[in-house]
């Protein structure tokens, strides 16, 4: 026989599971992250990201991703990784670095689904994380399924 103890606890684990599908959809990328820093902290800043704000054709979208950091044996990028939440595949690049390098910089051309924001995450030698994004007004949308 269902009691009132019962009923509270069943509504607190469907209100749980559906802020986890909120969050979830608020961040699609979440996991994705998660996975390439393995758990560690992802922090803002030291990344930017040099791209035309409007683009007319999403299948050739330049980008320039730059992090301030030095290029010294001690101290390096290791890898810069650029994701698109929006893209079918929102792993679009991942550029392996060092301190041979010279610069901590990439210039590439993407495939963009759609306006969106394109996050470019950065690992250092010291095994921190950090972050920069932009945003880009795409017209017309690239990467899209033929069904």
């Amino acid at each position: 026989m269902p009691n009132r103890r019962n009923f509270l606890a069943w509504c607190a684990g469907v209100w749980g599971m559906s802020a986890g599908l909120a969050r979830a959809q608020a961040d699609p990328l979440a996991a994705l992250v998660r996975d390439l820093t393995g758990g560690a902290r992802l922090s803002a800043g030291r990344v930017s990201i040099d791209t035309p704000r409007l683009a007319d054709n999403g299948h050739s979208v330049p980008l320039k991703v730059s992090v301030d950091n030095p290029m010294t044996a001690a101290n390096h990028v290791r890898s810069i990784t650029l994701l698109s939440p929006r893209n079918p595949r929102p792993l679009i690049a991942k550029f392996v670095l060092g301190p041979h390098a010279g610069r901590a910089e990439v210039s590439t051309r993407v495939r963009l689904n759609g306006s969106q924001i394109v996050l470019a995450i950065a690992e250092l030698s010291d095994g921190s994380f950090w972050s920069g994004s932009a945003e880009v007004e795409v017209t017309e949308s690239a990467c899209l399924d033929a069904g």
